[in-house]
């Protein structure tokens, strides 16, 4: 579990094919701040841009981890398939704040940037979000955003999903990879839990 509040910024410095053939994954090597890996062990969950992933090598002292990504998960996620910048993440503990809101670390859609840009001291962020996730979406609820965790600002419901609002402050912009969006960009979502429940609760037929 997660909070959506990231703890570092790292960058993807090599992608490995672990086979061939389209069914194979790929091997990631992540490039973490100093001082990051040195609470980490072998096989702790850390969020990459908001999936959950595990720590399959680490070194310390050069500050870097790798990580096993199926196609399965390349297929469902954004930004996890080449060089680049990404949001970290390490799991939550059990003593820990929760800083953001509860986060599983599981990508249930991708998005793109529909517009960027500085309205005076913020950022406002508008999202493209899939049909699928559009009926979770609302007016100051919680998304993540390759792993962060923002409050929903407007929602428009459009023919092909919805586009939502957000307003970053200039300590998210600065300290994420949010940063770097553009439009068109593709993003990594994940819905409210809290949300799954109340549909399911809703659309179950009664017993």
């Amino acid at each position: 579990m997660f909070t959506g509040i990231i703890t570092g910024v790292g960058r993807i410095s090599a992608v490995q094919a672990l086979g061939e053939s389209s069914t194979h994954g790929k091997r990631l090597t992540i490039q973490a701040p100093a001082g990051y890996l040195d609470d980490v062990g072998l096989g702790d969950s850390i969020a990459l841009n908001g999936a959950c992933m595990t720590v399959t090598t680490f070194e310390v002292a050069a500050q870097k981890f790798t990580i096993d990504i199926s196609a399965e998960s390349l297929d469902k996620t954004a930004g996890l398939d080449g060089l680049g910048t990404v949001n970290l993440e390490k799991a939550l503990r059990a003593n820990d704040r929760l800083g953001g809101h509860i986060v599983s670390g599981h990508v249930d859609g991708i998005g793109s940037i529909s517009h960027f840009a500085q309205v005076g001291e913020s950022w406002e962020l508008r999202v493209l979000a899939p049909p699928s996730l559009a009926k979770y979406l609302a007016y100051k609820g919680s998304i993540t955003v390759n792993g962060v965790s923002l409050t929903v600002n407007r929602v428009v419901d459009l023919h092909g999903g919805c586009e939502i609002s957000i307003n970053l402050i200039p300590h998210t912009v600065e300290n994420t990879a949010l940063g770097t969006l553009n439009q068109g960009s593709r993003v990594n979502l994940e819905i409210d839990t809290v949300a799954r429940y109340v549909e399911r609760m809703m659309s179950a037929p009664a017993v």
